[in-house]
């Protein structure tokens, strides 16, 4: 005679287990994805900034823009500042992003911190200070309030500092 109770609660059982199993599956599945995407988004960090940096390595003239525009903006021509302000732009919004990223969860903190210190060496100097000053609506307002509550650096560093 068949135990049609017993079978049923094994079926339940097995069903129940699959259910748990296939839970299991898809959170290994989310966890992989959300670090791949957090990888991405870290490299693509790393890239924003590179491309802004890129071209002050490989053309003199506007490396000498920007390091002596983030120091004395007023000892560069008309020109010049308005090639250090698109510079400084670039340069901002690409902090911006990294920001953006770091706040909804898609930097790691120790990667954070070194973007973080590296923006407080040049927010503070005078000229992108003064590019700051002019032109901060052009950022969210969750940026400019970041931007605005940091403190400067102890011993300020930049391109324009650094080997004096």
């Amino acid at each position: 005679m068949i135990n049609w109770d017993a079978i049923s609660a094994i079926s339940q059982l097995v069903g129940s287990l699959a259910v748990v199993l296939s839970v299991l599956y898809l959170a290994v599945q989310v966890h992989q994805s959300t670090r791949v995407a957090r990888l991405a988004t870290q490299d693509a960090a790393a890239t924003a900034l590179r491309d802004v940096t890129k071209p002050l390595m490989e053309n003199a003239e506007l490396e000498r823009i920007w390091r002596v525009g983030l120091e004395d903006i007023s000892a560069l021509s008309i020109e010049e500042r308005a090639r250090f302000f698109h510079a400084s732009y670039q340069f901002l919004k690409a902090f911006e992003t990294i920001h953006f990223h770091y706040v909804y969860g898609l930097m790691d903190k120790e990667l954070w911190e070194g973007w973080h210190g590296l923006l407080r060496h040049y927010i503070f100097a005078s000229g992108m200070a003064h590019y700051w000053k002019l032109r901060p609506e052009v950022f969210s307002a969750r940026f400019r309030k970041f931007v605005d509550s940091l403190e400067p650096p102890v011993d300020q560093r930049t391109v324009g500092t650094l080997f004096k």
